[in-house]
């Protein structure tokens, strides 16, 4: 088939089980304190070490508050989830960036930026969100926590191959339209089910143009489409983006990998399971109004009326709106606001914090919003601060606050309480998803931005200069 998928894919195949699943070596695991506990009581139950420990790096980033991070976790489940790992890491060799650790951050955006995620690798990672790193030119997917246990042991992982899709977007973005607005375009035109047993690679103008961060909101998001997981074959930008990263290979090593990754791509004949294709012209700043990230509409539309939904749908769709307390048909152009938050896997990077602050830049935060600004990790802190952009936030009435998966979900101090409306640039907005009744609108920075100042919802593109 010559597709980038098999090409990567068939190079880890370990061996084939007859009628059954493909057992594929694993380049890289990440470990994070939510879904390794039992998997590292497993391999004590069995008496095992772990197979290749350097080629497993924990770091904790679901529980960790983003406040206060030099003092002890005064929430007892976190805390013992966080120390849990730390131990576990120590007894089995592993490398570990605990909390306040200067590598330390959300486990997907520092895979990147340290280069421990590169072009041709397995990547997995008992998280969903683990197609992040196939931004890089990577297989990368999220497992359960007994096949955390299996990487461990053996390095290997059994899977069923999925199938192959290829998603193009051609054209030219508009003003104000980023990564984040693709991704929930797509997410609306497929639906959150409609690349289930695929794996996508992203492809056209429009990605080729992405920058790598932009790429790695993109991958981030494939997940809530169904996919297994979504990439995209390595380019020129790539490679400028992980040359210098402290685990990038060096010197002539490096020489060698970027010929080796130049390869990587689907070729010319290369057949897909499924093609779709879309158009940049069709994609304006996007937002959610319902409980899955498919159920979007552009800034400037109105929720869908009840007619326009199928019968099968509409007992969902009704009772999102009223979870969501909005009415079928309506516009929510001037929508108050309650809360704001910047961060996650998906928009915790340094673009997305200067996409943010030229937004907020010499307006004010709007009084009745509470706003939450958190970087990926402390790579990202530290150049928010080299860059000025601190300075920027601060005489705009922002604060930072220090690295986490913070509101993205309700397992740390950063809950939205229920029945307030927050602009989100998560990844999910789930019932509760943000904490219990919380209401979650999904935007990227800009559209959040434009909430921010505003205290309603608001086109960002009207605060453009």
């Amino acid at each position: 088939m010559n597709t980038l998928f098999d090409k990567i894919w068939d190079k880890h195949v370990v061996q084939i089980v007859d009628d059954g699943p493909t057992q594929l070596y694993i380049d890289r695991l990440y470990c994070h304190e939510v879904t390794t506990p039992q998997a590292f009581d497993g391999l004590r139950k069995r008496g095992l070490k772990c197979f290749r420990p350097q080629q497993v790096f924990c770091m904790p980033d679901h529980n960790t508050p983003t406040h206060d991070q030099d003092k002890p976790i005064e929430d007892p489940v976190s805390k013992k989830q966080v120390d849990t790992l730390a131990k576990n890491a120590a007894e089995f060799g592993l490398t570990h960036y605990g909390m306040m650790d200067k590598n330390n951050g959300i486990i997907h955006v520092v895979g990147p930026e340290k280069g421990l995620s590169l072009p041709g690798m397995t990547i997995v990672c008992g998280d969903s969100h683990t197609s992040t790193h196939g931004a890089m030119g990577a297989i990368a997917f999220g497992i359960g926590t007994s096949e955390v246990e299996m990487v461990l042991a053996s390095q290997c992982v059994l899977q069923q191959k999925p199938k192959s899709m290829r998603i193009s977007i051609n054209g030219t973005l508009g003003k104000g339209v980023t990564a984040k607005d693709v991704a929930l375009y797509l997410m609306s035109q497929l639906t959150t089910s409609g690349a289930t047993g695929y794996f996508v690679e992203y492809a056209g103008e429009v990605v080729e143009n992405l920058s790598m961060e932009g790429r790695l909101t993109l991958c981030n998001l494939s997940i809530e489409m169904g996919a297994r997981g979504g990439f995209i074959a390595p380019d020129d930008t790539t490679f400028a983006y992980i040359k210098g990263r402290e685990y990038a290979p060096k010197g002539e090593e490096w020489d060698k990998a970027v010929a080796y990754w130049r390869t990587l791509k689907s070729g010319d004949d290369a057949v897909f399971d499924k093609e779709l294709s879309f158009d940049a012209a069709d994609i304006e700043p996007r937002i959610t109004y319902g409980t899955n990230p498919g159920m979007g509409i552009g800034i400037t539309e109105k929720v869908p009326a009840l007619e326009s939904i199928d019968e099968a749908g509409k007992a969902s769709f009704e009772k999102s709106l009223r979870y969501m307390g909005l009415t079928a048909g309506e516009s929510l152009l001037g929508h108050p606001i309650d809360y704001v938050f910047l961060g996650a896997c998906t928009n915790g990077r340094i673009e997305d914090f200067r996409a943010f602050a030229s937004l907020v830049e010499g307006k004010k935060k709007a009084e009745s919003v509470v706003a939450w600004l958190v970087p990926g990790s402390w790579a990202v802190d530290r150049q928010i601060r080299e860059e000025g952009l601190d300075r920027i936030l601060a005489d705009a009435g922002f604060e930072i606050r220090q690295p986490g998966c913070s509101a993205c979900l309700a397992m740390n101090d950063d809950k939205v309480p229920a029945g307030k409306y927050c602009v989100s640039t998560g990844n999910r907005n789930f019932e509760g998803r943000q904490g219990p009744g919380a209401r979650t609108i999904l935007a990227s920075p800009l559209t959040a931005a434009a909430a921010a100042v505003t205290g309603v919802l608001t086109d960002p593109r009207q605060l453009m200069s």
